[in-house]
């Protein structure tokens, strides 16, 4: 697609835009003087659908009016509230029903899954991770490791760029995986790198892992909702993520699993056994013995968290209505038109310039011919020496964009409610700094 690089261009591409509409099922943040913010951090904490707190009323008046029958009696009866969401949950990740659950939070829900799937010996006890995971996955990793009377040090394994560079190589991670080979219990990777917003191709990682006897497992936090997801196909053994970034599901939202298909009527498998996991015939008898329920909910522990999960089911119809492959019609389309206009600012006369660490695409049309994507919505920029300033410059303009330390601004144009004309604005906020 031919591009310019004018505001009028940008307004046309949004009157163009067959998602421009979603825009108003959304809270969106204002300024001290009642203007719009530039929301580029759904990347961190999505928007507030507008049907959100409808939501939440109805389950405080079943509450208020029904007491405990709301558990049987409610508009959406409390005791399996958790199945209102599979379906939808199924088809956002490319699972089966019976693969998905809704419970819990991320780290805890990542705990939980290590319990099960992280079963070391003496011979395969190593981890690989990618090199400055998120900070929780690290410390969730290091401490069931020692839970199993290891070293971390010599458990974990590591993989970073290569020398001058800014992302992992596919070709580097699976040959990772074949050096550390028999010695390998684990691959444990984000769906998409929180700091450079890199995402990994998921299919080839679980492939190498199982070819040496590895189970794979991903924390999808900056994946889901953001970038197409195909983990029954890709043969995944599990997945956890959250809903409070690209799902809008509000802040400390609930967490979604996905446990391959393979799984599901094991029951020598080691877990964490709580009663919502048990047989739901038989939950109320109130009997020793725990028999799971077959597939991913009995991996559950507790009941339903009702009212955050009140909240992802008006977000999850949202991603319905729009469908993920408009979305990310609409991500490739955005896209490419930022990377055009910073091209642009780079060859001007500006006082900074601004270094892309997020892979990028071969050309305009997206998806490269393996089919992987190299990123979703966010993309990491790099200001030498000025990035922090200019960072909270933009917050001043009413840009709110991330900082991650040590020299990252990440910014996140999400389909369902940025808009081109924000990413124009974006840019020329940086010719003003």
């Amino acid at each position: 697609m031919h591009f310019e690089n004018t505001l009028t261009f940008a307004q046309a591409l949004d009157a163009q835009d067959p998602l421009k509409n979603f825009r108003k099922l959304f809270h969106i943040p204002k300024t001290k003087t009642g203007k719009e913010v530039i929301y580029f951090t759904g990347n961190s904490l999505g928007l507030q659908p507008i049907t959100a707190k409808e939501a939440i009323l109805q389950e405080l008046e079943d509450w208020a009016n029904l007491g405990g029958e709301a558990h049987f009696e409610g508009k959406n009866p409390w005791f399996s509230y958790h199945k209102l969401l599979t379906e939808p949950t199924a088809k956002l990740v490319g699972a089966k029903p019976i693969e998905v659950v809704v419970m819990n939070t991320l780290t805890v829900n990542l705990h939980l899954l290590m319990v099960s799937f992280y079963r070391p010996t003496p011979k395969r006890f190593k981890i690989l991770m990618e090199g400055g995971a998120f900070p929780s996955d690290q410390y969730a990793v290091e401490s069931q490791v020692k839970m199993h009377q290891l070293l971390p040090e010599d458990a974990i394994v590591e993989i970073f760029p290569r020398e001058g560079e800014t992302y992992l190589r596919t070709d580097d991670i699976t040959k990772k995986i074949n050096e550390i080979g028999g010695e390998l219990a684990l691959v444990l990777f984000g769906g998409v790198n929180y700091y450079t917003g890199q995402a990994f191709d998921m299919q080839a990682i679980t492939k190498a892992a199982h070819e040496v006897g590895a189970v794979a497992g991903f924390d999808l936090a900056h994946a889901a909702g953001n970038i197409p997801l195909k983990l029954h196909e890709w043969n995944v053994d599990f997945a956890t993520w959250c809903t409070y970034k690209y799902l809008n599901s509000g802040a400390g939202g609930t967490s979604g699993v996905f446990i391959h298909e393979r799984y599901a009527y094991n029951s020598e498998i080691p877990r964490l056994a709580g009663w919502w996991g048990h047989d739901e015939k038989e939950r109320f008898l109130m009997k020793k013995g725990f028999k799971h329920i077959i597939g991913a909910e009995g991996w559950q522990i507790s009941n339903a968290q009702v009212l955050p999960m009140a909240v992802h089911k008006e977000a999850l119809k949202i991603f319905e209505d729009a469908g993920m492959d408009r979305l990310w019609d609409k991500h490739l389309k955005m896209n490419a038109y930022f990377y055009f206009l910073i091209d642009h600012f780079n060859q001007s006369q500006a006082k900074i310039k601004v270094e892309v660490i997020t892979p990028k695409y071969e050309n305009q049309n997206g998806v490269p011919p393996n089919g992987v994507p190299p990123c979703g919505c966010q993309i990491s920029l790099v200001v030498q020496n000025g990035g922090k300033n200019l960072y909270n410059f933009l917050m001043e303009s009413g840009v709110s964009t991330g900082w991650r330390e040590p020299e990252v601004i990440r910014i996140a144009p999400v389909p369902l409610y940025n808009t081109f004309e924000e990413i124009y604005q974006f840019v020329e906020l940086l010719k003003a700094f």
